[in-house]
């Protein structure tokens, strides 16, 4: 089969395939159960592949890539303008293969095991994190229908619950008593979880030089860089420090036409939104404590709250911190302080 591009709609058992020549005539429309695909496309001559980067796209590319084809990984938002008519997976695969034939069109860096491990140590701490917030939640609104109010924060609760507990004089029965010590157990347990996660990832932060040179940024410690690192891979797929910036939606949203004056609005918040969270509260915490430095960096800082307020200074400097981030990863350079 003569076939240059081939676009594959991926699914859990059940993949669609649509592939097309070099005049761009269709050459191969083919659905095939899941162990069936690797040995399909062995067959097939070294082409260019598709892949939306959905659940398992990863995987997949690495698999491919062992048979000599090149794979390029696209989000779903791009590829959906390509699909035409109803969406079924016939013209998902037909818009994934027209899509990725684009000259303009962004592609994802293919994740390698390590970092997938690293991801996957993330979202497995942060599905914790959740849980022990749902928790303290959950044992405070129980606390205040006895007539015992705890104030907001995981130590609060941490440190008063036992208090409460050997309190005789407050409304508790015994059951309540015995309800409320298993809550305080699992608060515990959560908390014992959580440290183990922060200490994995503290191991691979010390192991890896990348993370450690990421860390010296003001405003970016473990979880951020482990994070950026997991995330981002191969940080000169991006052309330069804003693009990167607007992959993690820190920069404005615009909304202009014509003559018009340009409008722009909030930022953007497309991309990763965990990694986002993690930039804008490292800068939070380095806004608070610019008042009492000198150097240039924390004058601009300053400068930039008295004109325009905390919170967008704390957006300002986490776009800043994104674009210097990008040049320590796509240069490989150490970094120097600057403005």
């Amino acid at each position: 089969m003569d076939i240059t591009t081939l676009g594959i709609d991926l699914a859990k058992n059940v993949f669609q395939l649509h592939g097309v020549d070099e005049n761009g005539a269709v050459a191969l429309r083919k659905r095939l159960s899941r162990n069936k695909l690797l040995a399909f496309v062995a067959n097939l001559p070294g082409c260019v592949i598709g892949l939306e980067a959905c659940g398992g796209a990863h995987y997949w590319a690495r698999e491919i890539s062992k048979l000599g084809h090149e794979v390029r990984l696209m989000s779903p938002q791009y590829v959906k303008p390509y699909v035409k008519t109803n969406k079924n997976d016939y013209n998902d695969a037909e818009g994934i293969c027209e899509a990725v034939a684009r000259p303009n069109m962004h592609f994802v860096a293919v994740k390698n095991t390590e970092q997938q491990d690293l991801q996957a140590m993330h979202r497995v701490r942060e599905g914790l994190m959740k849980d022990r917030t749902a928790l303290v939640n959950q044992t405070r609104g129980l606390l205040a229908e006895y007539g015992i109010v705890v104030a907001q924060g995981v130590h609060k609760l941490r440190g008063e619950l036992p208090l409460i507990l050997e309190d005789a004089q407050n409304q508790l029965s015994a059951r309540g008593r015995e309800l409320f010590a298993e809550l305080y157990e699992r608060l515990v347990g959560l908390d014992a979880r959580i440290g183990e996660a922060d200490a994995r990832l503290q191991r691979v932060f010390e192991d890896n030089e990348l993370c450690r040179r990421l860390a010296q940024v003001e405003g970016v410690g473990v979880l951020t860089a482990t994070a950026l690192v997991a995330a981002v891979g191969d940080a000169k797929l991006f052309k330069n420090g804003r693009q990167m910036a607007a992959w993690l939606g820190l920069v404005p949203r615009q909304h202009s036409s014509g003559e018009n004056k340009e409008r722009l609005l909030g930022i953007s918040k497309r991309g990763d939104r965990y990694l986002r969270m993690l930039l804008v509260h490292g800068a939070r915490s380095v806004v608070y404590r610019a008042d009492n430095k000198e150097d240039a960096r924390s004058r601009w800082v300053s400068q930039v709250k008295a004109r325009r307020g905390v919170n967008r200074a704390c957006v300002a400097l986490a776009n800043k911190n994104a674009r210097i981030l990008w040049a320590l990863m796509a240069h490989e350079e150490g970094y120097r302080q600057v403005a």
